[in-house]
């Protein structure tokens, strides 16, 4: 499925969309090249959710955590990552306990488009603005339309 996101407007109103929708143990997967939009939707779903305070890129960090909100979210982002092996150093599957991951640069992190729970969002630059090719996985195929 293949949404267009033309301004800021649209990316917040997708958002919404996916926040309406998650559940402890979900994965936003957001790929794309630089610039194309992943930290502006990760902020956009946080926001949604009910975040009000700063959402600084997990960047340099990896790991910003979201305990506050109802699901608890951990925005991660594996950039900098040079081998999915480090995942395992950072303990990722303790953060994830109970919570959804909005992991941008998954390829990075070896990939979570095989788990089930798994929303998987490639974004590209369109004109001035950006397009989303969503793939749900099949927890997500009853409640994604």
């Amino acid at each position: 499925m293949t949404i267009a996101l033309p301004d800021l407007a649209a990316m917040e109103a997708f958002g919404q969309r996916i926040a309406a929708r998650l559940a402890p143990g979900d994965v936003v997967a957001l790929s794309g090249t630089l610039g194309t939009g992943k930290t502006t939707l990760a902020r956009a779903i946080l926001a949604a959710l009910g975040h009000t305070g700063e959402v600084p890129s997990p960047t340099y960090t990896i790991i910003e955590t979201y305990d506050e909100l109802n699901p608890p979210v951990v925005h991660a982002d594996f950039y900098r990552l040079e081998d999915p092996s480090e995942v395992e150093e950072l303990g990722l599957d303790d953060y994830r306990e109970g919570a959804v991951l909005l992991a941008e640069w998954p390829d990075h992190a070896g990939g979570f488009a095989h788990e089930p729970a798994c929303l998987a969002i490639n974004l590209e630059k369109v004109g001035d603005g950006r397009e989303a090719v969503v793939t749900p996985g099949t927890s997500w195929q009853g409640r994604w339309l």
